[in-house]
Formats: C-alpha cells, structure tokens, sequence
C-alpha cells in the first residue's frame, strides 16, 4: 500500500520507533509493519488502538505486566494474556505493540 507520505515514513530513530507519535496514522502503521514482516489483522489493530489510548489517558507506557493486566481488563481473559499476544507479536508483544502504534520504546525493553 503506498503511503500518502510519498512512500516514506516520518522520522524514526535507529530501532524504527517513531520520533513524534503525533505523526502516526494507520498508513504509517502498515508501512512499520511491513518492515517488521507483520501482516496487521482486526487483533493487531484492536492492541494497537489501545495502547494509544492508554498512553494518551496515562502519559506513559506501561511495563509487559501491567500491559497484560490492562488488556485483561479491558477484553476479558482471551485477550489479556501473554500467549495471545506473543502470537499477535512474536518477537515482542509491548514492545512491537508500541513501535507499530507509533509509540516510544516502553522502558526495560531490549
């Protein structure tokens, strides 16, 4: 899908995080999923929303514990869980859930 930024993405640091989440949109998350080899389905949009949300509600990110609890709270059991969500993003789920979000790398992330 081409992007409406002439193919490129905003500016992203060194790791692929963007520089200001404000220039995220959904076009965006699917060229930095692309990149990841990530095909985004309804589950991955539906995370990825969230953690905007939360961010924006909390001002912070929350470490990979409090993620699970909160998505738990959230959309039940199904969802708020780790299994779910290291099938969603297997080589992280917090930290892969930030980045396509558009969202800084949450602390104590490798």
């Amino acid at each position: 899908m081409a992007l409406s930024l002439d193919g490129h993405l905003p500016p992203v640091n060194d790791q692929g995080f963007l520089l200001d989440a404000s220039l995220w949109n959904e076009q965006v998350a699917l060229e930095l999923a692309r990149r990841e080899a990530i095909q985004l389905t309804e589950a991955h949009w539906s995370i990825l929303h969230f953690i905007r949300q939360y961010h924006q509600q909390y001002k912070h990110l929350p470490n990979a514990r409090m993620f699970v609890a909160a998505l738990r709270k959230q959309f039940g059991e199904e969802v708020g869980n780790s299994r779910y969500l290291q099938n969603l993003f297997p080589q992280g789920p917090l930290k892969y859930a930030c980045k396509l979000a558009g969202l800084p790398k949450p602390p104590n992330c490798l």
